[in-house]
């Protein structure tokens, strides 16, 4: 019998690429996705679970039997329209998800942070995924994996112009982000934390891990 994976973010753009190649892979039985709306695609391996995230409690069941979950969830200020709603997707939500699975025995747990996340800094946002970070860390899981990328290049659900502008930007740049200084802020495809955040998962590793930028980029590339 194959593994169980979970995916919490799914909707997003590195939610859309972790499931796609979880789904693809022949380790995988069932692949289980917390959506408040169902997925474009179907698959012969794909549950979609709907939940309301303020009651998340209610859905403990969809944690039972998985092996690893995926954690892509993460929002913008714009966006969630304020710090206070903003904390509630990226620390809250996060947090109960990571309470339910280790409720439920889950083996590996991965997490989407950010570049220069530090809960010491200024910088809210940066402030806000140090924190998180923190607080897994003392979570206890058998292995747990933190992905620091930068910015995130691929086509999103939804239409940011600010982000595709930095996105095109970056890209065209891509050739003087080399060194020590600048490398760590390397735009990076989506794809590549998606294929890296999967083999980590399906590696069945012990500890806590965290993935920089830089190493980001080797182990999507490694993956192709």
């Amino acid at each position: 019998m194959g593994m169980v994976a979970l995916v919490v973010g799914a909707t997003g753009l590195v939610g859309r690429l972790v499931t796609a190649e979880l789904l693809d892979r022949d380790e995988i039985e069932e692949v289980r996705v917390l959506v408040r709306r169902l997925p474009d695609v179907t698959h012969p391996k794909l549950k979609p679970i709907l939940v309301n995230w303020e009651e998340l409690d209610q859905y403990s069941d969809a944690f039972a039997r998985v092996h690893s979950v995926y954690c892509c969830l993460g929002t913008t200020i714009k966006k969630a329209g304020s710090q206070q709603q903003f904390r509630k997707v990226d620390v809250d939500y996060v947090m109960k998800t990571a309470e339910l699975a280790k409720q439920h025995g889950v083996r590996q747990f991965l997490s989407v942070s950010s570049v220069g996340a530090n809960s010491k800094v200024r910088n809210f946002y940066l402030r806000t995924k140090g924190e998180v970070e923190e607080r897994l860390a003392g979570s206890g899981f058998w292995g747990l994996h933190v992905f620091r990328p930068s910015l995130l290049l691929g086509e999103r659900p939804e239409q940011r112009f600010g982000e595709r502008a930095a996105s095109i930007l970056m890209t065209s740049l891509d050739f003087a982000f080399k060194g020590v200084k600048l490398a760590p802020y390397r735009a990076v495809p989506a794809l590549k934390v998606a294929k890296s955040m999967v083999n980590i998962g399906l590696a069945d590793m012990k500890g806590y891990h965290v993935y920089t930028n830089e190493v980001i980029h080797v182990l999507g590339d490694a993956a192709d």
